[in-house]
């Protein structure tokens, strides 16, 4: 047995989550003990979840407020108003960002050290549970072993030496020592029914840490969806966009808080299972095993000793004994009866086997390997998953704040796209510096076109009956110039040809 084994010693965090106040519904202090069949106790970690759940009806009330007042308080919209409250729109946008990235960040942590936790429980579990389920297997084919072949054995030779009393005498001698085998076996505990209960709360704890890392995994890439998709809302001014995220924002900040009170409530319950957790097994299997025996499997140090040491020491002696009877029923017996040795064989055989079984029956009983396994399970249980578990409560509030900041910046946002669009439609949409005029006009180029069509069209109508400035037309002024003095030009040919 090791003398520098590591006692298992509760993390800080666990003893500051065990002060926290244990108060049933009746608003009653109650024992902080670990009893999670105790109604009491069920009952002060429910008051838990109703303490986050108080803390939604707050922040929604809050915002409530706050909405109405937005609604009703409306401020005159005039340019040295509207700058500022831009720039804390824009503000509220990227602080409710980096919010919710930081957020974001901690909750894959924290959902991966509970995961990393719970998963190193199991693992020792099961291992416990393949223990466990290998003492019971040597055992029951020890015992078999000794009433079914070896009474076979014995009764053939009782019929092959009939004729010697003293060969009879040995082979009764040999089934009291076989029956002595079998009664120290039959004294060890009953190993079965742990067996089967650490299998199904490994399988449970699995199924259970499974679905809520799966359901955390959605929740984190929900938030971070929700969050691009508002910010792209803010960037292009939509206001269904904005509109669609509040409504989803509202529902975040539902599953925040209740994802809060739910970790807090596993965070205190876990953290009064680490700060005792041997009383609490103890307590738990003192109907299936001995105290002495789940004592020296808890603690493994060299104070304690092996409850099965007398057992097994009596087991060894038996088998020893009746090894030396056959060795001299080989030497002795086979010469005046051949028959017998292909049974004394037989017995020979079945008892090295039994030794072999001995050896590794006494391995596994060994406190080293199952005290190693409930180490690992307190360490995986209370170091990483109570750690992971307040990592996650972490990502929820900060959450929770960066939705809170982002439903009160889109209705101010909301607001702003609703006062521009109403500031554009006040405008002359023929104001050719009108935002507005411009973004239609980049939207309807065909409707342009047609415009500048007609008008050219109605122009080349009016030629004769309008006659454009001077100053503004000077191509035809130069166009008639030339023309009459291609006319003279022409005069001048036709008089020359005449003469």
């Amino acid at each position: 047995m090791s003398s520098d084994r590591v006692d298992y010693i509760a993390p800080w965090w666990t003893y500051w989550l065990h002060n926290f106040p244990h108060i049933n519904l009746r608003f009653q202090p109650i024992d902080k003990t670990f009893q999670p069949e105790d109604e009491n106790y069920q009952q002060s970690l429910i008051f838990l979840g109703c303490v986050a759940a108080a803390g939604l009806g707050l922040n929604l009330l809050c915002l409530a407020i706050y909405l109405s007042c937005l609604c009703c308080c409306r401020k005159e919209e005039e340019e040295e108003s509207k700058k500022p409250n831009s720039c804390c729109v824009t503000w509220s946008a990227v602080a409710a960002g980096l919010i919710t990235c930081v957020a974001v960040g901690v909750g894959f942590y924290g959902n991966s050290e509970t995961n990393d936790g719970v998963y190193q429980m199991t693992y020792s579990l099961y291992n416990a549970n393949h223990t466990l389920g290998g003492v019971d297997s040597l055992v029951s084919g020890t015992m078999s072993n000794m009433r079914s072949g070896l009474h076979q054995h014995l009764a053939r030779l009782d019929e092959i030496f009939a004729t010697r009393g003293d060969y009879v005498q040995t082979l009764q001698f040999m089934q009291q020592m076989a029956d002595n085998v079998i009664k120290q076996l039959l004294g060890l505990s009953d190993w079965e029914k742990a067996k089967v209960d650490l299998a199904s709360i490994a399988d449970q704890s699995a199924t259970i840490e499974y679905y809520r890392w799966l359901t955390y995994l959605l929740l984190l890439i929900l938030d971070l969806i929700i969050c691009l998709l508002a910010c792209l809302g803010l960037a292009k001014q939509s206001r269904w966009l904005l509109t669609t995220m509040m409504v989803f924002g509202v529902l975040t900040l539902v599953l925040s808080w209740t994802s809060l009170g739910a970790d807090l409530a596993t965070a205190v319950g876990t953290s009064d299972f680490c700060i005792s957790p041997d009383k609490y097994i103890m307590s738990k299997t003192k109907d299936v095993i001995s105290a002495d025996i789940v004592h020296y499997y808890l603690y493994c140090n060299q104070t304690l000793s092996n409850p099965f040491q007398q057992p097994l020491a009596i087991f060894q002696r038996s088998l020893t004994t009746m090894q030396i009877q056959i060795q001299g029923l080989l030497q002795f017996a086979v010469p005046l009866f051949p028959t017998a040795e292909r049974d004394l064989l037989g017995i020979q055989h079945l008892l090295n086997s039994s030794e072999a079984s001995l050896h590794q029956l006494t391995a596994l009983l060994d406190c080293r390997g199952l005290n190693k396994d409930y180490l690992d399970a307190m360490v995986g249980v209370c170091y990483d998953g109570v750690e992971g578990v307040l990592y996650l409560c972490l990502f929820s509030i900060l959450a929770a704040c960066a939705f809170t900041v982002m439903l009160c910046a889109i209705p101010r946002a909301w607001r702003q796209i609703a006062c521009r669009e109403q500031d554009y439609d006040d405008m002359d949409e023929e104001d050719p510096f009108n935002p507005r005029a411009r973004r239609l006009g980049s939207q309807n180029p065909d409707h342009t076109n047609m415009h500048s069509f007609c008008s050219y069209s109605s122009s080349m109508g009016s030629q004769t009956s309008l006659h454009p400035p001077a100053r503004l037309s000077p191509m035809p002024q130069c166009l008639s110039t030339c023309e009459s003095k291609k006319k003279k030009n022409n005069l001048g040919g036709k008089v020359t040809s005449e003469i």
